[in-house]
């Protein structure tokens, strides 16, 4: 299937968001998320999930536009390059050089909060590890969904959830990986795989995870790693949820009270009332 077919079918499972605007940024593939009536001086840096294989600015706007609308905050969701043409660090090279163009646009690091589900979620971390070893400095806050950090698929809930899971499985998890990785790449390379970086410095943490996902556990390492770290975590286990539930926005009660959740919580790191 062609990807922008499969990007737009995707977008079907959420929403139009109401009372949201779209605008390409000219130079470079990324699209501005603009809630009406949000304040611009506050921004939420997407990176969307899809297990660097697939996925895009469009398969993913409308749940960002959910996001970036009850934070009454602008967003900025951007394309990075995928596997297999493209291996990593590929993707933590584009992510990062996406926030230095935003930093470069005038907002401050301290009214940015980085956001993503699923790989997405592992580069809300790793980005802002890349962006410390550049000298850049670092966001208010990172909020990852179903987070794909565990590149060695150690978790114990990879068998619990087995049978719960829908879409994942260990072995399918680790084909992406090494897909990812390449047969030179390390699991456990920091910038890959946040488990292993030194998240010292890092602002708060909210991590979201379905309660029936393979990578439930993924969602508690991140959090361990980080409280080890002296770093702010809160971890919310959503009952009975699949992987990244919170793209049903607008169609599943669930997915609408994560979206508020993630919203109150960033809202005063942010500097809003």
């Amino acid at each position: 299937m062609d990807q922008e077919l499969a990007d737009h079918r995707w977008a079907e499972l959420t929403t139009e968001p109401p009372d949201v605007d779209y605008l390409s940024v000219d130079d470079r593939p990324a699209l501005w998320i603009i809630p009406h009536g949000a304040v611009e001086d506050r921004v939420l840096l997407c990176m969307h999930g899809g297990g660097f294989v697939g996925g895009s600015r469009y398969s993913h706007r409308k749940l960002f536009g959910h996001l970036a609308r009850a934070v009454g905050v602008r967003a900025l969701l951007f394309d990075y390059r995928l596997v297999p043409e493209h291996l990593h660090p590929a993707q933590v090279d584009d992510a990062t050089a996406t926030y230095r163009w935003l930093l470069d646009q005038g907002i401050e690091p301290s009214h940015i909060a980085f956001t993503g589900d699923s790989v997405g979620g592992a580069l809300a971390i790793t980005t802002q590890l890349r962006a410390r070893s550049l000298g850049l400095p670092l966001p208010a806050a990172a909020m990852p969904f179903s987070p794909a950090v565990d590149l060695e698929a150690t978790g114990a809930s990879y068998d619990a959830n087995r049978d719960s899971d829908e879409f994942f499985h260990r072995e399918l998890v680790l084909g992406l990986v090494g897909m990812h990785l390449g047969a030179d790449g390390s699991p456990r390379d920091p910038f890959a795989n946040p488990l292993y970086g030194d998240l010292t410095g890092l602002g708060p943490i909210y991590i979201q995870v379905g309660g029936d996902e393979v990578l439930l556990d993924d969602a508690h390492l991140l959090a361990a790693a980080a409280e080890k770290a002296g770093v702010e975590a809160k971890v919310d286990v959503f009952a009975e949820m699949q992987h990244t539930f919170q793209m049903a926005a607008g169609r599943a009660p669930e997915a609408d009270d994560a979206i508020r959740r993630m919203a109150g919580w960033v809202r005063p790191l942010l500097g809003l009332s």
